[in-house]
């Protein structure tokens, strides 16, 4: 009976076949097909709300991160290979649209890093994307691991003043409020985004 229940341990921890489907880009490196979440082996990509440096302005490396795999996977057929899972139940996987290996791409594309934590299968795309200064490498950021422990860039060298964020979105019409635009006659109670009035 013990030996039993140890095997069934051990299975739960498996994920025993394939998935194939239309992905859905929950962020740079994790996707969701039918009811399967889906986290891609070997590389780690900036989470949604981070941001890197190019020069003194600000970019949402996370959210192109994001953009970058749904462009890869936009009205196509996925697969995702794997047979294990992390501890949030989520596949652990190379996931592929037709022979291209959509984790080598993301790092390619200096839009994720090697994982090495986890693997080094990817190591030498990495330092393709670096040399070339894709992505990520064309400025300076935060590794994803360390982000999410807490550190942050700064925002800007010392003596000199900070430039704005280079702008998501032009306000023509309303006036800037966080990361989106309001009518002028409304008060805005976000935080400073993204979004810009017009010159």
């Amino acid at each position: 009976m013990r030996y039993l229940l140890t095997v069934l341990l051990f299975i739960s921890g498996i994920a025993s076949a394939d998935v194939t489907g239309t992905a859905r880009v929950v962020d740079g490196d994790t996707v969701k097909i039918d009811k399967t979440r889906i986290r891609l082996h070997g590389i780690d990509a900036p989470e949604r709300k981070q941001r890197c440096k190019k020069g003194v302005y600000m970019w949402w490396c996370g959210k192109k991160a994001t953009k970058t795999l749904w462009r890869y996977t936009k009205g196509k057929t996925v697969t995702c290979k794997g047979n294990a899972t992390d501890r949030y139940k989520r596949l652990i996987a190379v996931c592929y649209v037709g022979s291209k290996d959509l984790n080598a791409a993301m790092v390619d594309a200096g839009m994720a890093l090697a994982y090495r934590k986890y693997s080094t299968k990817y190591v030498s795309n990495e330092n393709r994307a670096r040399k070339a200064k894709k992505g990520v490498w064309s400025g300076e950021f935060i590794y994803p691991w360390d982000w999410r422990k807490g550190e942050r860039l700064k925002p800007g060298k010392p003596g000199k003043p900070d430039k704005p964020l280079a702008c998501c979105k032009i306000c023509k019409k309303g006036k800037a409020c966080g990361d989106s635009c309001i009518k002028k006659t409304y008060s805005c109670s976000k935080p400073k985004g993204c979004a810009c009035n017009k010159k």
